[in-house]
């Protein structure tokens, strides 16, 4: 049986009883790579419906998604951005471009941005163009970013990040930049918390880190 709709629902323009991603997410490049984090909160209305979800997405295999919104939407975009790209490569016989992947998904989300609620941060390496963030925005709106963050967390921590990004950061500098970034935004917003779940990609591949909520990195 669905749950009852709540008000908070209705004005995300989620459907009655649909889960949304109310959360944290962040991509950064650095020289060689890239950085995604995310938080790990997934909730409908003011109930908290899983506090170990997984919004990293593997599209391809040195291409992530960092989701936020309605879970069903973001993993349904994400199944088919992965066919595509899965087809795609085979075709090439090579890697796909991280660029490739974003406009795939900027397209799905712009042609049915009326029937979707879907924010997404595409994060990845290619041979040609190195690590890279693009952001794909609700209306589907497609731009490449030296860092990106987003969800309803990413309101309280603009300042943070405006004023802790450097240029030219090593890999370990963002990966403590995305890890301090988001626990402050799990810290003052009530859509975000658990644990933040990150990735590093590069030219030799995908790491994944845990942060556990009693690890939480709030000091300077």
């Amino acid at each position: 049986m669905a749950m009852p709709s709540t008000s908070l629902e209705h004005s995300m323009g989620l459907k009655p009883g649909e889960v949304a991603t109310g959360t944290t997410i962040m991509a950064v490049e650095f020289d060689g790579g890239v950085v995604l984090g995310a938080d790990s909160r997934t909730s409908t209305g003011t109930y908290v419906a899983n506090r170990v979800s997984d919004k990293l997405t593997a599209l391809h295999h040195h291409i992530y998604c960092c989701r936020s919104g309605s879970a069903a939407d973001t993993q349904a975009l994400a199944d088919y951005v992965r066919y595509f790209l899965a087809s795609h490569a085979i075709d090439l016989g090579r890697t796909p471009a991280v660029y490739t992947a974003a406009k795939l998904m900027s397209t799905l989300i712009y042609r049915n941005k009326d029937n979707l609620l879907a924010g997404v941060i595409i994060g990845g390496w290619d041979p040609k163009d190195g690590g890279q963030v693009y952001t794909v925005t609700l209306g589907g709106t497609l731009q490449r970013q030296k860092f990106s963050i987003g969800g309803s967390g990413s309101t309280y921590i603009y300042g943070h990040v405006d004023e802790a990004f450097k240029e030219n950061m090593t890999r370990e500098e963002c990966q403590n930049f995305v890890k301090k970034a988001i626990s402050h935004a799990m810290a003052r917003d009530g859509s975000s918390g658990g644990v933040i779940r990150m990735v590093t990609i590069d030219k030799s591949g995908v790491s994944r880190e845990f942060i556990p909520g009693d690890k939480l990195p709030y000091g300077p």
